[in-house]
This record gives C-alpha cells, structure tokens and sequence, in this order.
C-alpha cells in the first residue's frame, strides 16, 4: 500500500519517485513543446519567441529548485559526545522572554502574571527524550521513521524529494512548489488555446484539422496537467498556509486533537491535577503573518524569499547545542508561561491514571482497588462503561473516514516485515483527525511520539547517563 504523504511501504520503492516526477516533467515541459511544432494543424501552431521564453525559463526554475528540495539536507542535531543532553534543554522564548517549562508536563498556571517566567534550569530539564537518538528531543521535532533521526521543525515526509520538509527544507521545497504550479498554470494556457481551437473547427472536415496523433497527445496532456494542476495546487494551498499560520502538518494535527480531545471539557472523575495538566493551551508559535513567513525563509528580506538560487534559508545553528535556531522558538506570549506545546493527550493520561489501557497486553486486575466497598467498585465500573459507551459515539463519527485507513494498515502489517512502520500497539486506540490521518502518515514514528519520560521518583525509561547527570544537579542543589 502507498500513503499519499509519505509513500509506499516497501521502502525499495521510495527510489522511483523521484524519476517519476522527473518523466512527469520532461513529459509535460518538452513534450508539449514537440507536440505543438510537430503538427503545424494544430491552431494556433508552434510557440512563438515569447511564449517560449517564458515556458523554458519558468522550467529551469522548476529543475533548479526541484534539485535543491531533493538535495537540501533536512537538518540535523549534534549534542556533546560527553552527554545524552545538551547543556542547555531546548527550549522556547516568549516574546522579550526565555522559556520555561517542560513540554510533555504543563506546569501550574503563574501566580503573576506578570512576573518573568523561570527560565529552564538544569533541575527541570526537557523530558521529551527519543529512545532511538539517545538525545533530549527538542521542540518542535519529531523522529522521522524513513530518515532514521529527530528532524527540526518537521512538517511532513516527503516522498516525492526523498526527504522531510522541515526547517531547513521549506524554503526550496515551498519555490519549488511555486515554481511548478506557475509553469502547470502557464502550460494549461496553452493547452487551452489549442483545445479551443480543436472546439471551433470541429464541424469542419477531419482532413482540415489537427492529425489524430495531435488530438491523442493534446488529450493526453490535457489530462496529466489537469491531474497535476490539481495535485499541486493543494500542497501549495496547505504549504502556503502553513507559512502563513507558523504551523507544521503534524502541528495542525496536534491542534485539532487538543480541541476535539479536550479543549477545556473535562470528565466528571478529573481531578484538580488533571484539569491543570489538560486546560486549554494557545497554539504559541503564531507571530503574525511577516514574522512567521521570515522566520521560515530565514530572512526578512522578501527579495530572499522566491530566488530559485541564491535564496534564504534556515540552518540548525549547532555551535551552542540547546540554544539557537532550531533549539529555541519565539512565541506569542498567549499562556501563561511558555514551552507548554505540543498539550499532553488527554485519552492517554486519563488511561495511564486508570492503570492502562483496557485490551493491552493481558487482562488485569489492578484498575480495580482492592480496599475499594462493592458499592464503590460498581459505581466505578458503570463509569468505565459510560466512557466506553461516549469514545464509541465518537468513533461512530469518524468511522467513514477510518474504514479506508483500516483496511490499508491490515494489508501494510501483511506486506510489511518491519513492523515499525505499522501500528503494533495492541489495544490502545490511536487518535485520527478529520481527514483520518494519523502522525504515522506523516512520516513519524508514533511509538517515539506519545512517550511521558517519567518524572523523578519513576526513571525506568530514562537513560542511565541522563539519570547521573540529575542525581549530581539534584546533589549540587541540596549543598546549597
């Protein structure tokens, strides 16, 4: 099976993409051209001077700038060989302010308002860890599963360019999106011309109009462009926005399942640590729509923005691991305190406070506490039953939209001996957004995604090194 987003899952496929969009643009760009020389009856003939000028040069902007979206290394993390963390944890700045605040555990909400955020201090390191890196995973990344590492800023994986759009690919993979979809428009010009040509004369004799080879290659390029216009159009509509909004793919996901799992609802049975850990949070990466498209361009010079070479861009400056570009992200000031994105999952922590999911591994009886009265543990069983009855109700909503992705998971486990790529984990429902996507669509590998590092007092999944290097801060702190 093929994700429309980050390809098939036999990764020996993945090598044929990018010879395909090669042949579609050399069928479209040159093609076209031959078809419109060859055949001096198709009206209005060969391009003229300008017309051809201006083809041929919006197609080597599109080679140039498909070259570097393919080319452009995604970006990549380099921390100290002496440590699993950098000196400074990733962090994000509020507006005129550093960060605070780990990323997975919201802090309580500021007493003042107005005081200056505690800043990230080495006893309140980043919990967000990647078991495969070895390595704190910064804000705003995700372990892609095709590139095998944590990229920075990371919207999707990209099948097409055999990279991942993220912060330092976005500008070439956004020109290169502008650049094609301007040569398609141009092109459909004028495959219009001389389809409303081929109207006009079609009560005239076959042997006065265009050959049937022409008719054959103007309906067959007609078609591809039209697919094509329309394909593209849509990632340059979604990429667009995204520029325009500071958000990722995965964040827009991450927005909708903060809003549709809670979004300030809570269940009778939240206590007052849960609804301070599950109140509503402000997307915070929004700056305005100037400094969220200069931040991704690198550059805030708009000039910068659209050369096919030459042009701006982001680079993850590793020179100060934890500090920097791609370390540190501005935001808007709309939470109390920053560095509180991506919000936890709300199914996820009200389950672990129950013990577990249901269906996962063998049936247990922990959930059920054994000093509990009868009347007690049957009330707290008639509960369970109305959360199942109301997470039925809204998988009932999204049902047409998972019965495809259902049937397409079952045949990628069959075909797939590397079960990483497929959904292994055994009765936990994965949340789906609208479109049903899942963040395995995009390209991230979803075991990595929902971890909780533990905090202190539970540290069995934190590596060793970073559990010394917090027993000396710890050590350090009771001295003083």
């Amino acid at each position: 099976m093929t994700s429309p987003r980050t390809g098939p899952t036999t990764r020996g496929l993945h090598r044929l993409y990018i010879p395909a969009v090669c042949a579609l643009i050399a069928f479209q760009g040159y093609f076209s051209q031959y078809l419109f020389s060859a055949d001096p009856d198709l009206a209005p003939g060969p391009l003229t001077r300008r017309e051809s000028i201006t083809f041929n040069t919006l197609l080597a902007c599109v080679w140039v700038t498909y070259y570097f979206a393919c080319t452009t290394d995604p970006g990549r993390y380099h921390f100290p060989p002496s440590s699993s963390s950098p000196p400074q944890p990733s962090s994000s700045t509020t507006t005129g302010t550093t960060t605070a605040t780990n990323n997975r555990h919201p802090s309580p909400p500021n007493p003042n308002p107005n005081s200056t955020p505690t800043p990230n201090t080495p006893n309140n390191p980043t919990r967000r860890h990647c078991k495969k890196c070895h390595h704190p995973k910064p804000l705003r990344s995700h372990h892609c599963r095709h590139c095998a590492r944590c990229i920075p800023k990371m919207d999707h994986h990209c099948p097409w360019t055999g990279t991942c759009v993220s912060l330092q690919t976005f500008p070439p993979f956004l020109r290169f999106l502008l650049y094609t979809n301007l040569a398609l428009w141009y092109l459909t010009s004028l495959l219009y011309q001389r389809a409303a040509a081929v109207w006009s004369a079609r009560h005239l004799p076959a042997y006065l109009g265009p050959s049937a080879g022409g008719l054959v290659g103007l309906v067959g390029l007609a078609a591809v462009n039209g697919a094509t216009v329309m394909a593209l159009g849509l990632m340059l509509y979604t990429t667009v926005r995204g520029w325009v909004w500071n958000c990722t793919l995965i964040e827009e996901w991450e927005v909708e399942r903060h809003e549709a799992g809670d979004g300030g609802v809570f269940w009778g049975d939240d206590d007052a640590t849960m609804r301070a850990a599950l109140g509503r949070i402000e997307f915070p990466y929004d700056l305005g729509v100037f400094a969220n498209m200069a931040q991704a361009m690198g550059s805030r010079n708009p000039l910068l923005w659209f050369l096919p070479v030459f042009g701006s861009g982001p680079v993850v400056d590793n020179r100060t691991p934890g500090k920097g570009v791609g370390w540190e992200w501005e935001e808007n000031g709309f939470n109390d305190l920053p560095g509180l994105w991506p919000p936890p999952d709300p199914e996820k922590m009200r389950q672990e406070r129950r013990g577990g999911w249901p269906a996962a591994g063998l049936q247990r009886d922990e959930g059920y506490d054994a000093y509990q009265t009868q009347e007690e543990v049957k009330a707290a069983f008639a509960r369970r039953q109305e959360e199942d009855f109301l997470r039925r109700q809204q998988g009932r909503a999204r049902q047409a939209h998972q019965s495809s992705e259902i049937m397409a998971e079952l045949e990628e486990l069959d075909g797939d001996d590397d079960h990483s790529d497929g959904y292994e984990v055994v009765g936990k429902p994965l949340w789906t957004n609208s479109d049903g996507d899942r963040l395995w669509d995009y390209g991230v590998d979803e075991d990595l995604e929902e971890e909780f590092i533990p905090a202190r007092g539970d540290d069995e999944d934190v590596p060793l090194t970073e559990l010394i290097r917090r027993r000396k801060v710890l050590t350090r702190e009771d001295d003083v």
